[in-house]
């Protein structure tokens, strides 16, 4: 597959709005606009006077995978795309935006996040960043955490990163359990998740829960068991991370074929900290996404470029740990897909912005401007098999952000600057 090619899978029926809760939307009453906000309704929207818009059709505008059309204009009807083109152009509407000059991309599609999770781990990454030894549990110590927290604490939580993604341009977000390792914490991070986005994984396979570290046997029969049973009907995919020191490749394959059998879609961990089985697995199990893909084999990346399985490149981890950086620039040569994704956690990643993983994947991972910012929209939806987000072009979702910039390369030019001015979700401005 290619930057531009759509994802093999059609569009699932959509999720919960994770900006549905009333914390949300009376957050976003009080965020600053640059025009009034509107409601999603029949009533038909122009967002005019786009010095840019990206809607990521290459049959539109410049013949890019990105498919730019300069001096633009797109119309919103109800929660959806209807129109795009060249502003000249524009149909009449019953209300009309100006951009002002502006750039107008897709929304972000964030697609590896984890978000249900109580506690902190500060002292852990201070550690780590000074060059000092820290003897902390690392994940067992949110899960710690996240088991004595409440289920009111983990939505909090969840709905305050959920916010903050927001307002950097995320329109669709996918978040995992994997905090809990228990079938009741386990399956509650899922309920709790599923009440705000429809893109819900679950991860029991995150690591062999502390209960279970002298019979990792017994902990694999429960993730396939009792626990699967109870988190099925809450999420939409399976994870498992498969990597020395967590599920080894025929314990992987074990979960996620069971998960496949309860209709789960796998997504797979792979190869994020050494070489490994995961890549090959995920290719063979059809997963959507192998995600981390830091080390590749030759056969590894000839697996992805010829399957529908998207690289999913996670560039906040690197950072935060001092890491090796992914290759993308191999990938993208090859013919894979690839998508960027900030895999927000309290561990490795505690970050909830795209555009800082954009601006990280064109600085040290070999990508361009363009390529960054198709994979953050397009290559994500892409990961979580959606054609409908990711692309402004007539029938999509109406997600869209509008940047405070002439060009979506500010998103890499202007790096940590907030340039994310107003955001677009499924027809409704909510920033």
């Amino acid at each position: 597959m290619t930057p531009g090619r759509p994802p093999a899978r059609p569009a699932p029926a959509p999720g919960p709005d994770p900006t549905a809760d009333q914390a949300t939307k009376d957050a976003m009453s009080n965020a600053t606009t640059v025009s009034p906000a509107h409601s999603a309704s029949t009533a038909s929207t122009l967002i005019t006077n786009i010095a840019a818009l990206v809607t990521n059709d290459p049959s539109l505008g410049d013949g890019s995978p990105l498919g730019l059309v300069q001096d633009a204009a797109v119309v919103i009807e109800g929660d959806r795309i209807v129109w795009t083109g060249d502003h000249s152009k524009a149909p009449a509407t019953d209300n009309r935006v100006d951009a002002g000059g502006r750039a107008v991309i897709p929304g972000f599609v964030d697609s590896h996040s984890h978000l249900v999770f109580a506690g902190d781990r500060t002292q852990e990454f201070n550690a780590r960043m000074s060059g000092r030894p820290y003897s902390a549990g690392g994940i067992r110590t949110t899960v710690a955490a996240t088991r004595a927290a409440s289920d009111e604490e983990l939505e909090a939580n969840l709905t305050r990163y959920l916010r903050e993604a927001l307002r950097q341009g995320t329109t669709t977000l996918e978040t995992k359990s994997g905090y809990g390792l228990t079938v009741e914490d386990e399956s509650r991070a899922l309920r709790i998740a599923a009440a705000h986005t429809g893109e819900v994984t679950y991860l029991g396979a995150h690591i062999v829960s502390p209960d279970h570290a002298e019979d990792p046997a017994s902990y694999v029969a429960l993730v396939t068991g009792e626990m699967l049973d109870a988190c099925a009907p809450y999420a939409r995919w399976i994870d498992v991370f498969c990597e020395q020191g967590a599920f080894d490749g025929d314990q992987a394959r074990a979960i996620l074929t069971a998960g496949k059998a309860k209709g789960l879609h796998p997504r797979i961990h792979a190869n994020q900290l050494s070489y490994g089985p995961g890549v090959r697995l995920a290719v063979e199990l059809d997963a959507a996404s192998a995600d981390h893909c830091t080390h590749l084999t030759d056969e590894d990346v000839d697996a992805l470029a010829n399957s529908d399985t998207v690289a999913t490149l996670l560039p906040g981890a690197e950072f935060s740990t001092r890491a090796e950086w992914p290759d993308a620039r191999r990938l993208l040569d090859a013919g894979a897909t690839v998508a960027l994704s900030t895999d927000c956690n309290p561990g490795s990643s505690f970050t909830s912005s795209v555009p800082f993983c954009v601006a990280l994947a064109v600085r040290d991972m070999g990508m361009t401007p363009d390529e960054a910012v198709w994979s953050a929209t397009a290559g994500g939806a892409a990961a979580l098999r959606r054609t409908d987000i990711g692309r402004l072009t007539p029938g999509a979702y109406a997600d869209l952000a509008l940047l405070d910039a002439p060009s979506h390369v500010h998103l890499a030019y202007r790096p940590g600057v907030p340039l994310v001015s107003g955001v677009w979700r499924r027809g409704e401005r909510v920033v």
